[in-house]
């Protein structure tokens, strides 16, 4: 039987929450009653129609008539969480007689759909009309945990599939930013007429229903759908709670602190040691060496051979316990099957971290490999990167601990790779760009640490002012999405998340985890936490590359200025696919533009200056779009003409920004190049001179400004 309602309410909210867990427990069932789940909306503030459960056709009409016609009737058996499919729900019942003959139907459908269902009774609810329909919902994520839902509901809630999550529990900004976060949000604030939602209400739906499963964990689905949102209230009319007693095991986490302190050490390292180190070239022992010595690091470099007694010049040692002095991290460049009794040795040396280049781990199947390696690591506290990786690099202590090609071009962007292609491919475009970068790092299968790691480190590192990362997934997606909250406030985070199937993990009971596709909740988590989401691999790096080059924009005034009405249409798509606001001219700016420009030209915003004017028309209408204090941000659109060429277009525009920053103003210019190849080596030019500035594309330059702003407005910049 299910749990026995308490009338009077004089049982504790825990002991309530308790009782009712331990009843559906004890029965061996995985959700609970509609009376029992309005139990725990009462107790968590969730507004529910008034309701009772009848056992006979009689007590049904004796209920509806003391709460009043018309009503809602539902079938209550734990067996049956599907109601409607079920035939076990009849809505707008206008009298008794309706509902001794609905009782009965109910009844007769349900034990047709399941003659083993445990029929409880009937549930007798007020019939709630008028309002926007919508979902209130919850999920457990195998990565993110416990996600809280919000989206228009009803019987087609499945087919709009219009819906956004955020990490459970949310804050009132959070809830009140999803009310604003589906397709359909202008219905929730009245159209035709209408009058707009509560929002306040819906909020606290959502608020209410975060903090309940967040305080039971127990819950893995929680659907209230649909929530009826009128202008004075929303109410749930249909509740229903999916639970899970299995137990989990939490995740190893070190604390930040500790995080920090052993990857200072692994990253800026004073002494490392290379297992497996060779003389032999073609040896991935052999080209670690190389590469650290040629890399010109400065530590100290120790190879570990069981048999050499000196590799390129270096001399080797047997163990790592035969070293005399401390290593701070170790290279492994031998086969998997001898990683383990090498970390056990590394583990008493006290060398507090280990690259574990080796393949032929869990991405092979040999998960119990991996496992024996992370319990090692484990006993001994030796945070592991990787295995199957390519290990990684730190410029500012020329450090190349990788069998990889060399790099040694520095700069202030830190990437990150789960893979070995992509991490080459970053390598290549870092070099080709002249991009720069602080880090390179290789995570390969993740067996302990990863990208929140790497965050804290490049947190507090002076030599990073952006973090780009490339991920397939994340192992903790939660200890990730705390990481990126707190380091998006200060430096911006950029992510590429391969990958975009739904979930397939199990089989969803509700409608929120029918809903739940992987990628939408990585898109509105990774939004939730202030990380700028790139959606390929060349938007990685050219948003890594332009945004520590683009000053934070002080508004969100934009204005194009083009030399040529079809690049300025172009770059006002662009404007509005990057979410970038094009700033509404005030007339006193359109009449200054104007002095500058022919008669034919056009002021406004794009301020279209055409294609044959000199290069003083650039000057003038560029320094007075620096000047005025209401832009915030320049686009420029060039167009080669023997009157302007290329490189007279790039030297005119550093030569007015240098002379507008002279007098204390820097705001954010990005470039469109149309021409012939000369455009290359001006955009070039003035990449170098802090204008991201690019040949042959409308598009890139406008979608790293807008990544910038993106970025800014997460930290509260802007």
């Amino acid at each position: 039987m299910a749990a026995v309602i308490d009338p009077l309410h004089t049982e504790r909210p825990t002991d309530v929450v308790r009782r009712l867990l331990d009843t559906a427990k004890a029965e061996g069932r995985n959700a609970l009653t509609a009376p029992e789940a309005k139990q725990l909306c009462d107790l968590y503030g969730i507004p529910v129609p008034k309701e009772g459960v009848a056992t006979s056709a009689e007590e049904a009409v004796a209920i509806a008539e003391g709460m009043g016609f018309p009503v809602v009737m539902k079938i209550v058996s734990p067996q049956i969480l599907h109601k409607t499919e079920a035939g076990g729900v009849l809505v707008g019942l206008q009298n008794a007689d309706a509902v001794r003959q609905g009782f009965e139907a109910i009844m007769e459908n349900a034990r047709a759909y399941d003659p083993g269902a445990d029929l409880i009774g009937v549930q007798v609810q007020q019939m709630l009309q008028g309002g926007v329909e919508v979902i209130v919902g919850s999920i457990t994520d195998p990565s993110f945990g416990k996600l809280v839902a919000f989206g228009l509901g009803g019987v087609l809630v499945e087919v709009l599939k219009d819906i956004t999550f955020r990490l459970a529990p949310v804050s009132r900004e959070d809830a009140l930013s999803m009310l604003d976060g589906i397709q359909a949000a202008e219905m929730l604030k009245g159209v035709r007429g209408g009058k707009a939602v509560d929002h306040e209400a819906l909020a606290d739906v959502i608020v209410n229903v975060s903090r309940l499963v967040d305080e039971v964990p127990e819950i893995v689905e929680l659907d209230l759908n649909p929530v009826f949102a009128r202008a004075n209230g929303a109410t749930a009319a249909d509740v229903r709670v999916v639970l899970d007693f299995a137990a989990r095991t939490p995740r190893y986490r070190p604390s930040q602190e500790q995080i920090v302190r052993q990857m200072n050490r692994i990253m800026k390292p004073e002494a490392v040691a290379v297992i497996g180190a060779s003389a032999e070239d073609g040896k991935i022992g052999n080209s670690v060496m190389k590469n650290l010595i040629n890399g010109g690091y400065k530590g100290k470099i120790y190879p570990i051979h069981p048999k050499a007694d000196d590799i390129l010049g270096y001399r080797a040692y047997k163990s790592v316990k035969d070293v005399p002095g401390d290593i701070d991290v170790a290279v492994f460049a031998i086969p998997a099957k001898f990683v383990a009794q090498a970390l056990g040795e590394v583990g008493e040396k006290k060398i507090p971290g280990a690259v574990l280049i080796p393949s032929g781990f869990a991405e092979t199947g040999n998960v119990e490999g991996q496992e024996e390696i992370v319990a090692i690591a484990r006993k001994h506290d030796v945070r592991l990167m990787g295995p199957n990786i390519y290990g990684f690099y730190y410029t500012p202590k020329n450090l190349c601990a990788t069998f990889c090609t060399p790099y040694d071009v520095k700069g202030k962007a830190a990437l990150s790779s789960q893979s070995g292609g992509i991490g080459m491919a970053i390598i290549g475009f870092s070099r080709s760009a002249k991009m720069g970068v602080s880090a390179i790092v290789g995570l390969g299968n993740k067996s302990d640490i990863d990208e929140d790691d790497l965050l804290y480190f490049f947190e507090q590192d002076d030599n990073t002012q952006v973090v780009a990362m490339h991920c397939e997934d994340l192992k903790d997606g939660r200890a990730f999405a705390e990481a990126a909250k707190q380091v998006s406030k200060k430096k911006p985070v950029v992510v590429l998340k391969a990958g975009r199937t739904l979930l397939g993990a199990r089989a969803a009971s509700s409608h929120t985890g029918a809903l739940a596709g992987n990628d939408r909740i990585y898109e509105d988590v990774l939004r939730q936490s202030g990380v700028v989401r790139a959606r390929s691999l060349q938007d990685l790096l050219q948003f890594a590359r332009g945004i520590p080059v683009l000053p934070t924009p002080k508004g969100e005034n934009v204005v194009i200025i083009t030399g040529a009405g079809g690049s300025g249409v172009l770059l006002s798509d662009a404007c509005v696919d990057n979410g970038l606001s094009l700033m509404a001219m005030p007339p006193d700016l359109d009449a200054a533009f104007r002095r500058f420009i022919p008669p034919f030209g056009a002021a406004g915003n794009p301020v279209d200056i055409t294609g044959g004017e000199p290069p003083a028309t650039y000057k003038n209408t560029i320094r007075l779009g620096l000047e005025d204090d209401r832009i915030h941000a320049l686009i420029l659109g060039y167009w080669h003409t023997i009157i302007t060429p290329p490189m007279v277009f790039a030297k005119l525009v550093i030569e007015v920004k240098e002379e507008m920053k002279a007098k204390g103003i820097e705001k954010p210019i990005v470039a469109s190049l149309a021409g012939d190849v000369q455009v290359e080596e001006a955009a070039s030019h003035l990449y170098d001179h802090g204008v991201v500035a690019y040949p042959y594309t409308t598009e890139t330059p406008v979608a790293v400004l807008g990544a910038k702003y993106r970025w800014a407005r997460a930290a509260g910049l802007v």
